[in-house]
């Protein structure tokens, strides 16, 4: 009969205790992993409620450059270190260019601060026609002097509607008074200069408050 020594116990003792804490670790690991899975569930329903929807894989930007409402020339890959709020439209918009712009207007005064300088707003024209820089920045000044106002060659404008998914009609600018056909999304680019989602129109003001802080703290 074989003689279970003292080591030989402390041995399948150990192995026991070894075994139970895997098992342990392993239901704690399946536990916590529900638990965040669902949390990212409720906040990917919370941000999809607030009109918030994010691309499951970020979108690079074309290499375009367009010029701001200084004059200055602007690089798009240069829409980094910040969040952006992307908007096209235009001066002479009757109806969803001011209402949008004032919205968003109102929603950064009810922002935290360290949210409001984590974002830029940027309304690329779509009817550069018109849309001269000098007309931009005394329009955009009657929102908000901060808000960057950029225009292009319609081509190029088309080039980076397309890429972004917000695309426009050109009007016929040989008719006087014309309008111009476009969306009322707002593109989201994120700090790394790269499209990760839209924020859908109408704007909701309440519920974009609540979920932008959380969103824009993320790299």
């Amino acid at each position: 009969m074989p003689i279970t020594t003292r080591a030989d116990t402390m041995t399948r003792t150990q192995k026991t205790v070894f075994i139970v804490a895997a098992i342990v670790a392993l239901l704690l690991g399946v536990i916590l992993s529900q638990v965040l899975t669902g949390r990212n569930s409720q906040d990917q329903a919370a941000l999809n409620d607030a009109g918030i929807v994010l691309l499951p894989k970020s979108r690079q930007l074309p290499a375009l450059s367009m010029t701001d409402q200084n004059g200055a020339a602007v690089a798009l890959d240069g829409l980094k270190d910040q969040w952006t709020l992307m908007f096209f439209g235009y001066t002479f918009c009757p109806d969803i260019c001011p209402t949008t712009l004032a919205q968003i207007k109102q929603i950064r005064t009810e922002l935290p601060e360290e949210t409001v300088k984590r974002m830029r707003v940027v309304l690329v024209s779509v009817d550069p026609n018109r849309d001269t820089p000098q007309q931009l920045k005394q329009y955009l000044g009657y929102f908000d002097p901060q808000y960057i106002g950029l225009t292009a060659p319609v081509a190029d404008i088309q080039t980076l509607a397309n890429a972004v998914s917000i695309p426009f009609i050109p009007a016929d600018t040989s008719k006087a008074n014309y309008f111009v056909d476009h969306s009322g999304n707002l593109a989201l680019i994120g700090p790394d200069g790269t499209q990760r989602g839209f924020i859908r129109a109408p704007l909701n003001n309440q519920k974009l408050v609540k979920q932008l802080p959380g969103l824009l703290e993320r790299d």
